[in-house]
């Protein structure tokens, strides 16, 4: 009797586990086996093509006059407590837990109040609130896998009590081995090793590379912790954002830590008092900083994803929520701009910016 014949794998392939249904919450399929959690932020999943991949690694480059990576962390977080995924926080500050007290609240949808539309008022009538009905329900499916977050309102005591939540401090530390065991133990609970993903977990290092860290001045060390880290995620359900700022390694550590990246991103401050940038830019007042994609994950491909742009506006809508827009030159008539998460592509009378 013949023997079989056995399929093999591409040498680019990673071990991405096929995710069975019923899906879990806060996880969603993507091409070529990949799987994908929410970053928090709706407009982010959609440029990035569904959010960050299973198995990958988050950079995100720190603007030292712009703290926004921190809204980064804070939606990341927050997205993977309300999904009921466990969550590693390491940062150089004395209480860790402190910052938990800091993360968004989902925004609470509004409750349907339309009802049926009155026969007599026509056909189009009766077809757009079928339509709208339509809308809704897409809505809802969405919020399955990613929320709105309320910027302002804190997340409540629910979503942080009785929740696998492991906070390590890095102020004290010589080294990363403390970190590395804390990393080692926590994805060690979401190993491949089955063909069903049971649970997501989530790591959050902030400000790895701080002066405040004893081994601040071990860029090798760093380099080390952050290469063990990529490997063991690559066998692990589970992604990683780590925020760093460049300008205090060394060149050539910082470029092998965004070599490193699976997907890197990085904060810009917008310069306070720039007419010319004022004249240029639509929405120039309600801009709070920029958001730079330099690498976008590939997980079991070699084609790239094609951006739209690359250098995106970071505003809070109604003083509350995260919003990415495309940057657009100002029209004649003084319109402004589009948001990403509305319109799906930049305006196509005007060029992206990108800084």
């Amino acid at each position: 009797m013949a023997a079989p014949n056995v399929r093999s794998s591409s040498s680019f392939s990673r071990n991405i586990s096929v995710v069975s249904s019923p899906q879990i919450p806060g996880l969603k399929s993507g091409p070529n086996g990949t799987a994908f959690i929410s970053s928090g932020i709706r407009d982010l999943d959609r440029i990035l093509g569904g959010g960050y991949p299973l198995g990958s690694l988050v950079m995100v480059m720190e603007d030292p006059e712009a703290p926004h990576h921190m809204d980064l962390l804070r939606t990341f977080m927050s997205q993977g407590l309300v999904n009921n995924q466990p969550l590693l926080y390491a940062s150089p500050s004395k209480d860790p837990k402190g910052f938990l007290g800091t993360l968004p609240h989902p925004a609470s949808s509004k409750e349907d109040k339309s009802t049926a539309p009155d026969p007599d008022q026509g056909e189009s009538l009766r077809i757009a609130w079928q339509y709208r009905k339509y809308l809704e329900s897409q809505k809802n499916s969405i919020d399955d896998y990613s929320n709105d977050f309320d910027m302002r309102k804190p997340l409540e005591r629910q979503f942080l009590s009785g929740r696998p939540i492991d906070c390590v401090s890095l102020l004290d530390t010589s080294d990363l081995s403390v970190a590395q065991d804390h990393c080692s133990t926590f994805l060690s609970k979401f190993s491949r090793s089955s063909s069903n993903i049971a649970s997501i977990g989530r790591i959050a290092i902030q400000s790895f590379s701080s002066p405040l860290c004893e081994y601040s001045d071990k860029e090798s060390d760093m380099l080390s912790f952050i290469r063990l880290l990529k490997s063991m995620l690559m066998v692990s359900n589970a992604v990683a954002i780590v925020t760093f700022p460049p300008s205090l390694l060394s060149p050539s550590s910082s470029k092998r830590l965004q070599h490193m990246a699976d997907t890197l991103l990085s904060i810009k401050a917008i310069p306070d008092g720039d007419k010319e940038l004022e004249k240029l830019l639509t929405g120039y007042k309600d801009i709070n900083g920029f958001l730079n994609i330099h690498k976008v994950a590939r997980i079991n491909t070699q084609v790239p994803v094609i951006l739209e742009a690359k250098t995106f506006s970071m505003s809070l809508k109604k003083r509350r929520f995260l919003a990415l827009e495309c940057l657009n030159q100002a029209p004649v008539d003084g319109s402004s701009g589009t948001s990403y998460g509305t319109s799906g592509s930049c305006s196509s009378k005007s060029g992206a910016l990108d800084f």
